[in-house]
């Protein structure tokens, strides 16, 4: 079999889709300062949402979400799911069947919680109170920050995914927040495991912390929920890379981090992965 190798020197433009979740913008735009032939544009939402259609996304070969839309936090004791506008859902379903790759880092995976295809395509959900996904009642999901772990990436990859590992070690360390929350691991290609223990002991609530109670688990309860922290998977004809990692600052600087984002950036703009993604 032909190995997969990815062109360096061409060029990828990327849009990148921020908001809706606190972030330290200069370190975090750093990231993708050093990347060779990859220019980005940064658009907050709700700006960002408008450009999510054929035309918008025509001047990008991928799209970073690093966003958390459509949830009103404001909404009361528990927060709003606020549904998405008709123009995006058509506008996003449109570009993901053209094609579009896609990049969903950490806290992306939190949004749209009122629209569920948007979970499907991206392989899971963050859940910031109890809510239905795939007809079963899910409790809402726990954080933990700062945790020091151990990541342990995949081994053979279908022939098609490996670029997206190419360079990392077998394992690396990593200090950052986790999720305890469902992570669709039928419908996915796993490309990180962690070793840390997803139990709801290690975890705190996260409708307890949108009430004002932060890093509390009273009264809360999970099941062991999985240690997978990034995947891959087909979003309708696009490849899309999920990432768990990306908090804040230390695992911006990570390289490791680093080298993550920009092979899921040259992969998911590449003819291979778009190749793969089409495929029945």
């Amino acid at each position: 079999m032909t190995a997969s190798v990815i062109n360096y020197s061409a060029d990828v433009n990327v849009m990148v889709s921020v908001r809706g979740h606190p972030f330290e913008r200069d370190p975090f735009e750093a990231i993708f300062q050093d990347m060779a032939s990859i220019s980005v544009t940064f658009v907050d939402q709700p700006a960002s949402v408008e450009l999510m259609t054929p035309k918008g996304l025509a001047p990008y070969q991928a799209l970073v979400l690093y966003d958390m839309p459509g949830i009103d936090f404001a909404h009361g004791d528990q927060p709003g799911f606020v549904e998405p506008p008709d123009a995006l859902v058509s506008g996003l379903t449109a570009a993901l069947d053209r094609g579009i790759g896609v990049l969903a880092l950490h806290h992306a995976i939190a949004g749209w919680p009122a629209w569920p295809d948007y979970g499907e395509w991206l392989g899971g959900k963050f859940c910031y109170r109890p809510m239905e996904i795939r007809g079963k009642l899910q409790p809402d999901s726990g954080y933990r920050h700062d945790i020091t772990h151990m990541i342990h990436i995949a081994k053979d990859l279908p022939e098609p995914l490996s670029p997206l590992l190419t360079g990392l070690p077998e394992t690396f360390e990593l200090t950052d927040e986790l999720y305890l929350a469902p992570v669709l691991e039928r419908d996915v290609f796993p490309l990180l495991r962690s070793d840390y223990t997803f139990t709801e002991d290690n975890f705190h609530s996260a409708s307890r912390a949108v009430r004002g109670d932060m890093f509390s688990r009273k009264g809360w309860a999970h099941p062991p929920g999985s240690n997978l922290v990034g995947w891959v998977k087909r979003a309708r004809n696009s490849p899309l890379v999920y990432l768990q990692p990306g908090d804040g600052p230390a695992t911006y600087a990570n390289p490791q981090f680093r080298k993550l984002v920009e092979n899921a950036l040259r992969w998911a703009a590449s003819d291979i992965a778009h190749d793969w993604a089409s495929q029945p």
